[in-house]
């Protein structure tokens, strides 16, 4: 098995330089193909002479494991770009993992918030208290930037653009893309920068860092999500909330704005417009009034 710890390394280390890729995903694939490990030891064989049978009974196993589709899913996508790489780096020669069928996904989509609701969460905040106004910029910006939480938490006084109308955005993968910034998160950040952030003692290494803890230290993603959940509570909200909520509301939003598809991928930071279309989901009220709106058939 010291083998397949070996080519894991390589698919790691190609993960990294080749593609890429963020440490998150990184750590994703590798948690995948680790599943697969475990099973070749079960089965005591090397994980580069397993046949499409071999993988096809592995799958199998996913589902008896109780994993729901999605996460099925996640980990046969894992294993099918493990065996990619093989073929790349002429370690294997056919690739079995090429006839695997991915289970059948639902499309899920994430709730999304009503322009009031946001409204509701956001006029629930204590101003009085000391992080009352940097939690009013940072809701503010997931909004109206639509700002992924690992986006906003390393978000750097040096990525803002306010005279512009632009903050930059290190998305995933370390690839970077211009969101355009309203005049209100320019000044939620701006009082919330003059009126607690200066007073704070700022710890080494964070003197860039945009969102603060009351010690001085970056937020970190556990945080956000619980201001956020904190602030669902006070106002009643039954939904279930967190800061991607806000991304796709912020998506949706635009979309039924007149925004562009392609304009929204593009402030998203998504590679693939499929990407995108997930994040989109228009009620069938609004899409009857889009038909019967703009479609020639309905209009005189």
């Amino acid at each position: 098995m010291c083998n397949s710890e070996r080519y894991i390394k390589q698919f790691v280390a190609y993960l990294k330089i080749e593609k890429g890729l963020a440490e998150n995903s990184i750590f994703a694939y590798q948690r995948d193909v680790q599943k697969l490990v475990s099973f070749c030891a079960s089965e005591k064989k090397d994980i580069i002479d397993l046949k499409y049978s071999d993988l096809n009974h592995f799958s199998g196993l996913l589902y008896d494991l109780g994993l729901n589709p999605r996460s099925q899913a996640r980990v046969i996508s894992g294993i099918k770009q493990f065996y990619s790489f093989l073929i790349l780096d002429d370690i294997i020669l056919v690739d079995p993992s090429e006839n695997l069928e991915l289970p059948r996904l639902g499309r899920k989509l994430p709730e999304v918030l009503s322009i009031e609701e946001i409204d509701a969460l956001i006029n629930a905040i204590d101003l009085s208290k000391p992080e009352g106004q940097r939690n009013k910029a940072i809701l503010e910006t997931l909004y109206s930037c639509g700002l992924r939480v690992s986006e906003l938490t390393n978000l750097k006084f040096a990525d803002l653009y306010f005279d512009e109308g632009f903050i930059r955005v290190i998305g995933k993968g370390n690839k970077q893309r211009l969101v355009p910034s309203s005049a209100t998160v320019e000044k939620e950040i701006n009082f919330y920068k003059t009126t607690t952030r200066n007073h704070l003692n700022v710890v080494k290494g964070s003197e860039n860092i945009v969102f603060l803890n009351r010690r001085g230290a970056q937020l970190t993603r556990e945080m956000i999500f619980t201001i956020i959940k904190n602030l669902a509570i006070e106002i009643g909200l039954t939904k279930k909330v967190s800061p991607h909520t806000f991304r796709h509301s912020f998506a949706t939003h635009l979309l039924e704005g007149g925004a562009n598809l392609r304009a929204i991928q593009e402030m998203l930071g998504h590679e693939s417009i499929t990407t995108t279309e997930i994040y989109t989901h228009l009620d069938q009220s609004y899409l009857k009034e889009a038909i019967l709106s703009f479609h020639p058939r309905n209009m005189n």
